[in-house]
């Protein structure tokens, strides 16, 4: 995989004068079977979250409130993605390093994830994630 293949997806938004929804379908709107969802909330301001890679598992990032950045690495090229829209995502294939950056005051991430959790599926290392890739 390579970051070419981490992708900003635009969800259905329905807009109404009540507000407006968004709906999320597995295997329809995002490329995976949704099995586990997580959110982070209440990061202090300077801190990080993730800094690691999946070997299998796919991941979907959702800034549902405020904003964040997300840091992509895939051992050869380096980008960063601004999350801010609700019904924006951003699709993380396997074997990509990823952290999330630069969070405002307040702001909100879901991940919606293709696998349950399983530590043995993390690459926490990045000399070991280098290594994966033949990189080092």
């Amino acid at each position: 995989m390579t970051i070419d293949n981490c992708k900003i997806i635009n969800l259905p938004k329905i807009s109404d004068p009540r507000g407006n929804l968004t709906a999320i379908e597995g295997d329809h709107h995002i490329p995976f079977e949704i099995k586990r969802v997580f959110y982070l909330y209440d990061v202090p301001t300077g801190a990080d979250r993730g800094a690691h890679a999946h070997k299998k598992l796919h991941q979907f990032l959702i800034c549902l409130s405020g904003s964040f950045d997300v840091s992509l690495d895939d051992g050869t090229q380096k980008k960063i993605c601004h999350l801010n829209r609700p019904w924006q995502g951003l699709h993380i294939p396997p074997m990509i390093w990823a952290a999330e950056i630069n969070f405002d005051p307040g702001s909100i991430c879901l991940v919606l994830a293709s696998a349950h959790f399983d530590e043995e599926d993390y690459y926490r290392d990045y000399s070991v994630f280098m290594q994966a890739l033949g990189q080092v």
